[in-house]
Formats: structure tokens, sequence, C-alpha cells
């Protein structure tokens, strides 16, 4: 499915909401950084000696922090600078992948995938780069035996009810289609969607942007994640942003059908309120870590 289905639709409402779908709407964060992401990179790595150390880092990066959402592979070679910049890892003697290859692939501006990755091997090859394969390869091999029977936030189901009676509501995120096809009809919820958008139509800006822009008034178009990066996407195409806060995720959800839809639909979300709630859920994910650094220290 192409990002085609997304320039074609076609308004019902006058409201527009996006919906992220993973760590958002769905409960399988947690469960994918804590028993897919962190043991692949002790595994691929080869970091057993600090796999406390490593692993800590993995969840503060990928759940805890304000890089929580980042695309893999940035958060891959940012998390080997994260942990050059740890003293005990320094004290340990494990051999760390200088990165060099890694960054150089995160720069170059091609699709930062598998995909990419495989291209850009092509005219730079390089071992640590078929580590990183191989990293990736065990990830999705452990989400596929791991992540199943997740659930629906409290609170989700009743809040999509209310906004598809009001807008038209769609899935916006970077994650498989197939994988988001199968969850949502899995927990009942692709009724109170539209479209479901995945990583194969695009990026969420590429969503937003395909499928409201210029369809709706800029302050009638809404994305609700849980990540930066949806901010980050929802500010670049014009449009607003309700975050879900990470740990309070059942809360959020609530406030967002008794308080924030009723402002969104009478065009008081903009402005002091959506402001409150970004300084709200920044406060939850700060960048820099809570252990001592060697940059620190300098």
């Amino acid at each position: 499915m192409s990002i085609d289905v997304l320039r074609e639709f076609t308004p019902r409402h006058e409201f527009f909401i996006g919906v992220d779908s993973d760590g958002c709407a769905i409960d399988q964060m947690n469960i994918k950084h804590y028993e897919c992401f962190a043991p692949a990179y002790i595994k691929a790595f080869d970091l057993q000696p600090i796999s406390t150390i490593a692993r800590e880092t993995a969840i503060f990066m990928n759940l805890h922090s304000g890089y929580r959402g980042i695309n893999r592979w940035s958060g891959l070679a940012l998390f080997f600078d994260l942990l050059k910049d740890r003293p005990e890892v320094a004290r340990s003697g494990v051999r760390l992948p200088d990165g060099d290859a890694l960054h150089a692939f995160v720069a170059s501006g091609l699709p930062l995938s598998e995909a990419g990755l495989r291209q850009f091997m092509a005219d730079h090859p390089d071992p640590e780069l078929e580590t990183c394969l191989e990293w990736g390869r065990i990830v999705n091999e452990l989400a596929s035996w791991m992540v199943h029977n997740t659930q629906p936030f409290p609170g989700v189901r009743e809040a999509m009810a209310r906004m598809a009676e009001v807008a038209d509501t769609m899935v916006v995120s970077a994650a498989s289609l197939a994988m988001l096809h199968h969850e949502w009809a899995e927990h009942d919820l692709a009724q109170y969607v539209e479209v479901i958008a995945g990583q194969e139509m695009g990026t969420k800006l590429e969503h937003l942007t395909a499928a409201a822009v210029g369809k709706y008034a800029p302050e009638r178009i809404l994305l609700l994640g849980d990540a930066p990066g949806d901010g980050r996407a929802a500010a670049a195409a014009g449009a607003l942003w309700y975050p879900i806060n990470p740990g309070h995720e059942a809360e959020s959800w609530e406030r967002l059908r008794t308080e924030a839809l009723p402002k969104f639909l009478d065009g008081t979300f903009a402005g002091a309120y959506q402001e409150a709630l970004i300084e709200d859920y920044s406060r939850l994910l700060p960048t820099t870590p809570p252990w001592p650094t060697m940059s620190s220290q300098e």
C-alpha cells in the first residue's frame, strides 16, 4: 500500500486526528525494549561483561529519555555513544564498536531501515555493519517470538469511539502495516479509524502532509503520540500535538476524552493549553542520563 492512499483520502468531518500506535495506543513498547532490543544489543555485540550497564543504558535511551521513539538505527549509534561516555564501561575493558560506519549510514540520507543499510553497505562494506544487520535480525526474531497478547492502554477504546464520532481518525505509525493491521484488528480498534498508515507509506510527517494538510484547517489537525518525534512531526506539519505521557498512559487517555478533545473541538486547544501539556510531558523525559558520565567530569 502506497502513500497515494493518503493523498486520495477525502475528509468526512471538519476535524482530523492521527493516532500513533506502539507505546501510545497499544501497550507494547516496554516489552519490545526490555525483552527484544536490550537482549539483542548484548548478544550481537558481545556485551555480556557489562550486560547490566548495557541494559540500563538501552532502557533509559529508548523509554525514559528525550530520545524515546528514536529510529532503531539512529538509536543503535546513540547507544554506543552513551556507553562510551560511561566510566565503568571504560574501566571494564570491553571493546565497543567504533561506530564510524554506522554514523556515516545514519547521516547518508538513505532510508533508516534494513533496506537502506544494505544499500549503504553495497558501496561501503564494513564488518561492523554486518554485525548491525545481525543485531536487527535478532531484534526481529525476538519480537516475533515475544510480542503478542499486548493490550490497548486503559481508556483507549472509549476515547477512540468518541473521536470517531466527531473527526476523521487515522493510525499514523512508523511500524509495519502488517503488524498494525493485525494489532488494530485483534483489539477491535480498526472500526474507529478511516485508514491505517505505516512505515511503508512514509514517515509520520509524510502521513500528515498527504492525508490532512490542505484538507483541514491547521487548528483542526491533531496528532496523538508518546514520543518527542511525534511532537516534531506535528509541528512540522503545522498541526497540534497531544502527548501521551509515558508511565501515565491511562490518565492521558482519560484526560484526552474528557478535557483535551472538547478543547480541540471548540478551538481552545492551541496556545497555553497545549504548551502546558508539552511542558508536563517534557519533564518526564530528560536527555541527560541519571548516571555519572566521562564528559561531565571533564
